[in-house]
């Protein structure tokens, strides 16, 4: 008979918790968040022995304290949900490891211990009794590699054993006689009233008010006031106490007591050594020279550029495909559609809006791969190692360098999770900081805007312009948030602390998901939020229509035109066009038609709403070199960026300057006038700077507890980009004299 169980893994970071959700579950998983928070929920299935396992990936954490919302996140849910848990600890690493499990142990779920990463341990001179281990702490431990699948069938055997029951075993450890009174004085009170005992085994309700949990304090509050007060009295006097006594707090003694557990448990002939304690491990080794500092962040450079010369040079290709895959929908739509609205919409609007930004998923893709292979090798730690040395000089804190690679400080990622993830951040000031300049990096959804605007005006050296820009966007960042520092957000710096993973060979399978996780995420959102858009945007650019008075001008033009040539000529260029050698004669009407067309339809764009909103700021964005058609893009970009190309793509479908033969968007704008490669420049800085997306704003809203921030960042931010994109074109015409 068929089985389903629950299964949620639980670990540190760095443990490889998700390498082993990867090698469990493949394709079979998908990626959402959580109800009512933002943090990322990966769930996925698998089989074995004709039971149906559910995988749910917690987010990393170090405890189940709620210091952060993904402790609250994933503690919530094995509190709620109940799942059998497996805990994947680093066994070369095992003591701070072990800090988590006596945590889940401490809340009575069931428990199965992963002691992952056996092969590095060994290779350290680390021995570890598993079975010794599972004796002491009364839980199944099974010595897996999860990189390469060994252990894993014995890990998923012991998931299913006893799959029925709910509860772990108790365990109780000592914290020293004043708090052990105090816990055992406090689950009195909550077993007497049944405090939450439903949910909480009481002595650890106990526990979370001695180490003022806000988040369980709260809900014991709301569910019995009169116990809260007797409880919260008996935590403020033993507190009082180790004050006046020891000159420390309950969650500091709380937390020695669990690792001396840990180290006695550790010593009593479950783990030994057998190196010389002078001997560096490979890691190590190799970090002398990656993370060093002159030869460091060399290499670190010469990395960033080959991720960008492997991404332009292989994506080339590809993107070739999804040009002429998007010119056969475009040409064929053209043929059997009649002409009307909806072939409007379609040509214009869809495939000339969505096909554009669909077609740098080759180099998303690429880039996602690159980034896959630096994070998955424990690299991204040493990028946030050294820049923690510069980061320090414009009052930032070396936590801030994982905002900065998770907005796309590499390429590629997203601000809002750049946002979020300045939470680990314990000055406010610095958090603050951070969070404002986050927005800077070049995310997923600039990287094809730049795309597009480096193969326009800087074909020949598409890598090195990427390259150059990554450094703009950081020094542009640390810049502002120096001027910040120095004036809004004042305040000393908190020195860095960060544990740096070993270094690992990621796995193909690993790579391939992340890859597609990320690219995913882009093509789903040009599949709905940007069509939705995009839809929106022709419609603006579609409508009022040119009256009808203007439009028999046009069509007088065309009519006196086609009566200056005999009707034999007609006739070739109906039937021929642009498909076929013309006569001379037959070419030149040919191209006076094409002529008064383009300028109808550039006539009834400007005239369109969108038209008219980026004629009005031509006033100010005159100075930067951008015209209505730019102005009507960047309008659509403070949705979301990609919009920028769906835009471009709309606007200069429905009414370009004749763009016959030129291929893709890019060939477009190097070909139409009015654009160079000042004018490209000052539009690729202005929109490497310019207001984060909306989604963003709302974040940096959420984040930092006032809408007033968020405003702030657009307001600033549009500021600063127009200064630096009127200053680039103001001075780059007049060095090249170009007009």
């Amino acid at each position: 008979m068929s089985m389903a169980i629950d299964v949620a893994l639980a670990g540190n970071p760095n443990s490889g918790k998700t390498t082993l959700f990867n090698k469990l579950t493949g394709a079979r998983q998908h990626v959402g968040n959580y109800p009512g928070v933002t943090v990322e929920k990966k769930e996925g299935r698998c089989r074995h022995n004709n039971t149906t396992l559910t995988i749910t990936d917690l987010p990393g954490t170090y405890s189940l304290t709620a210091f952060t919302e993904e402790e609250v996140v994933a503690r919530d849910f094995l509190i709620n949900t109940k799942p059998r848990v497996v805990n994947i600890t680093d066994a070369s690493n095992l003591e701070r490891n072990l800090y988590l499990t006596l945590q889940l142990l401490e809340i009575e779920v069931p428990v199965i211990i992963a002691l992952n990463m056996i092969d590095v341990a060994k290779q350290r001179g680390i021995q570890i009794d598993a079975k010794e281990l599972s004796r002491q702490l009364g839980v199944p431990v099974v010595p897996i590699i999860a990189r390469s699948g060994q252990g894993n069938a014995e890990l998923l055997d012991e998931a299913i054993k006893n799959a029925e029951n709910k509860q772990g075993p108790a365990i109780s450890l000592s914290y020293g006689e004043d708090i052990d009174l105090a816990l055992n004085e406090m689950e009195v009170v909550i077993k007497e009233n049944q405090v939450m005992t439903g949910t909480y085994p009481a002595r650890w309700i106990a526990l979370k008010y001695l180490e003022n949990d806000q988040q369980i304090i709260d809900k014991c509050k709301s569910e019995n006031s009169l116990s809260d007060e007797q409880l919260q009295k008996i935590a403020a006097r033993v507190e009082k106490h180790l004050q006046a006594t020891l000159g420390t707090t309950p969650e500091a003694i709380i937390a020695d007591y669990r690792y001396g557990y840990i180290k006695s448990l550790l010593h009593n002939k479950i783990i030994t050594h057998q190196y010389d304690p002078n001997r560096l491990y490979v890691s190590d080794k190799i970090d002398t020279v990656m993370t060093s500092r002159i030869v460091g962040p060399m290499i670190m450079l010469a990395i960033l550029f080959g991720l960008y010369k492997f991404t332009f040079t292989f994506s080339e290709v590809p993107i070739g495909w999804f040009e002429s895959f998007f010119s056969f929908l475009s040409d064929s739509a053209n043929i059997l559609l009649p002409d009307g609205y909806l072939k409007s919409l379609i040509v214009s609007g869809i495939i000339g809006g969505v096909g554009g930004v669909l077609g740098f998923v080759p180099i998303i893709a690429f880039m996602f791969f690159g980034i896959a292979v630096l994070e998955d090798s424990g690299y991204l730690a040493r990028v946030a190692y050294m820049m923690d040395r510069i980061l320090r000089v414009f009052g930032l804190h070396g936590s801030s360098v994982m905002s900065y690679i998770v907005s796309g400080g590499i390429a590629g990622g997203c601000a809002v999770p750049g946002v979020m993830a300045a939470r680990t951040l314990r000055s406010k000031n610095e958090r603050l900081a951070t969070i404002l300049t986050t927005p800077f990096m070049n995310c997923g959804a600039k990287l094809p805007v730049l795309a597009l605007l480096i193969a326009a005006f800087f074909e020949t050296g598409q890598s090195q312009m990427m390259f150059a820009l990554t450094l703009i966007a950081w020094l542009g960042a640390v810049l502002v948030a120096k001027f910040l520092r120095m004036t809004i957000v004042k305040g000393e710096s908190t020195p860095f602390v960060m544990e740096l993973p070993p270094y690992r060979m990621p796995t193909l399978q690993g790579l391939l998901i992340h890859t597609w996780e990320r690219t995913w995420q882009y093509v789903k959102k040009a599949g709905t939020v940007i069509l939705a858009i995009s839809v929106l945007i022709w419609t603006m650019m579609t409508f009022p229509e040119l009256p009808a008075h203007q439009k028999q001008t046009f069509e007088n033009q065309r009519q006196e035109l086609l009566a200056s040539y005999p009707s034999s000529v007609h006739n070739e260029v109906e039937k021929g066009g642009a498909t076929q050698q013309l006569s001379p004669e037959a070419l030149q009407l040919y191209g006076a038609l094409r002529s008064i067309d383009n300028m109808e339809a550039e006539k009834a764009l400007k005239n369109s709403v969108a038209g008219r909103l980026g004629t009005s700021l031509e006033v100010v964005s005159k100075y930067a070199g951008f015209d209505w058609r730019t102005n009507i893009a960047l309008v659509g970009g403070f949705a979301a960026k990609e919009i920028i190309i769906s835009t471009l793509g709309t606007a200069y479908s429905l009414g370009e300057v004749d763009t016959e033969n030129t291929g893709s968007l890019a060939k477009t704008l190097a070909k139409a006038p009015g654009w160079n490669k000042v004018v490209g420049l000052a539009l690729i800085l202005f929109v490497m700077f310019y207001a984060p997306c909306f989604v963003t704003v709302v974040c940096i809203a959420k984040e930092t507890g006032s809408w007033k921030w968020g405003l702030f960042s657009m307001a600033f931010n549009t500021f600063f980009a127009s200064t630096i994109a009127i200053t680039v074109y103001q001075v780059g015409t007049m060095l090249y004299g170009i007009q």
